[in-house]
């Protein structure tokens, strides 16, 4: 599932009924969220098919990024079972981020 969310209500009942999400937090003024987002989605289509994307957009809906301590763009933060379990924020490695969420994806997902 990918979607993008102005709604903090609804963005915290995704994160308790998927067992695997990704927020990614971004603005369409910041040139590493818009380069960084296709690679993104193609590892997730490639790699992690079951974890869920969440779009939010950091200079619309200020407040959900407020709330979860996020104060860069691009921020990624990857929840299992509706637990924070990495983030990543500013220059971000897809590589890296791979090699964070396989393990435990596996785990859930084998």
């Amino acid at each position: 599932m990918r979607q993008e969310t102005g709604n903090i209500e609804q963005l915290q009942k995704i994160i308790k009924s998927e067992d695997a999400v990704m927020l990614y937090f971004y603005n369409d003024d910041c040139p590493p969220c818009l380069s960084l987002r296709p690679k993104v989605e193609s590892l997730l289509d490639e790699s992690f098919p079951e974890m869920s994307m969440i779009y939010v957009n950091s200079k619309n809906h200020p407040e959900i990024p407020a709330s979860y301590g996020v104060f860069a763009n691009p921020t990624l933060m990857i929840f299992f079972d509706g637990k924070e379990f990495k983030r990543f924020s500013k220059y971000i490695s897809t590589i890296e981020l791979h090699k964070a969420i396989e393990r435990y994806y596996n785990i859930i997902f084998a």
